[in-house]
Formats: structure tokens, C-alpha cells, sequence
């Protein structure tokens, strides 16, 4: 099994992959591959609905937004990571979310999902909900530790001081794990859940 980790922030080696790199050694612990896509200072525009992907099957900027796409597909899981700018994600990362789970035609539908929020010390519970939304309208289950998933640390590396938030980490991973084993014995035993054909309406008739 796979677990894609999307790090937003700026900072290679801040506080958001420390507290990622502690969900990592619970996964690898629990064999399961993981695998690193560093928003770092790439230049990431926004989506511009031109909708290109629909035919070309790909996102018209070539950039890593297409790299990322068939990790994605390959993925059983996924945790995204950022700090918290303004009680809001870091906005090229979302950016590229936007444009990545857009043009990805792949199937998201119970892939695991678990977003988590770095922070001085407010804003991460609508960071939370904002990254969530990915997972939810994609039809992925979204994986819980014991809290709302956050970590405080202003200052290089202050993450480490926080027990509580790393503790928050590691049960987090142990229950994605355990989330995505359970998920793959269902759809060996019953499938993936039936679909109707997609009704989509506009408030403005």
C-alpha cells in the first residue's frame, strides 16, 4: 500500500515535515510505502476553468501539478500538510490542489484522506475544514485521529515540543493504516459501491 504526502509549505525542512515525518514512521512501521511532493517555492498558478483537462486529460500548465497526478492515482491514501497563512492554507498550495484534483481523471473514490495544519497558534480548525473539502467531494473517507488535526510550533522545529500535536500524528497514521487495510479487504470481499449516473443542476434554472 502507498500513502502520498503533500507537504505546502515553503520550508523543505520545517515545522510541516517534521510533524509529516512523524506520520511517516508509523506507516512505514505498518508497511506501507510512503511517498513526498514538496510544494516548496514552486511557482503554482491558480486553475483558470478553461477546462483543457476534460479533452487533453492533463492540466494545460505543465508543471507539478501534472507530475503529482499519477502518484496520486497510484495512491490508497493521502495527507496533505500545510502551515497556516492567514487562518488559511498556504495559497499556492492551494493552488495546485485546486488544479490537481480537477484535471486528475483518476478514480479518488475510497482513497484515504487526511489533511493536517501547522500553526504559531490560531487558524488550524479552518485550515482543517478548508483541506478536507477535497476530500469530500471526491468521494474519499476521511481518516480522524483523537482531535482536530493540529500541530503548534512557530519556530524552526518548536513542533517537536509539542506532545500532544505529535502524539495527535502518530494516532492519525495508526488509524489511516488501519483505514486503508480495512478499505482493501472490502473492495477484495464486495466491490466499490455502486453509481448512479451524475445529476448535476445550477441553482439558476
Amino acid at each position: 500500500m502507498k500513502v502520498l504526502m503533500i507537504n505546502g509549505s515553503p520550508r523543505k525542512d520545517g515545522n510541516t515535515s517534521l510533524a509529516l515525518k512523524e506520520m511517516q514512521k508509523v506507516f512505514e512501521a505498518e508497511g506501507i510505502e510512503v511517498e513526498f511532493v514538496n510544494i516548496g517555492n514552486s511557482a503554482i498558478r491558480g486553475c483558470i476553468a478553461c477546462k483543457t483537462c476534460e479533452t487533453k486529460g492533463s492540466c494545460v500548465f505543465d508543471d507539478l501539478v501534472n507530475e503529482t497526478a499519477p502518484k496520486l492515482a497510484e495512491a490508497d491514501g493521502v495527507v496533505i500538510g500545510t502551515p497556516v497563512y492567514y487562518a488559511s492554507a498556504n495559497g499556492t498550495l492551494i493552488s495546485f490542489l485546486d488544479r490537481l484534483f480537477y484535471s486528475c481523471s483518476c478514480d479518488k473514490t475510497m482513497k484515504v484522506g487526511a489533511a493536517v495544519a501547522i500553526a504559531r497558534r490560531g487558524g488550524l480548525t479552518a485550515t482543517f475544514d478548508e483541506l478536507n473539502k477535497y476530500f469530500t467531494i471526491s468521494g474519499m473517507p476521511v481518516a480522524s485521529g483523537y482531535y482536530w488535526n493540529g500541530v503548534h510550533g512557530g519556530g524552526k522545529g518548536e513542533v517537536e515540543k509539542d506532545d500532544e500535536g505529535m502524539q495527535m500524528m502518530r494516532y492519525l497514521a495508526a488509524n489511516m493504516s488501519f483505514l486503508m487495510k480495512s478499505i482493501a479487504l472490502g473492495k477484495e470481499q464486495y466491490g466499490l459501491p455502486e453509481r448512479e449516473q451524475r445529476v448535476y443542476t445550477n441553482f439558476v434554472r
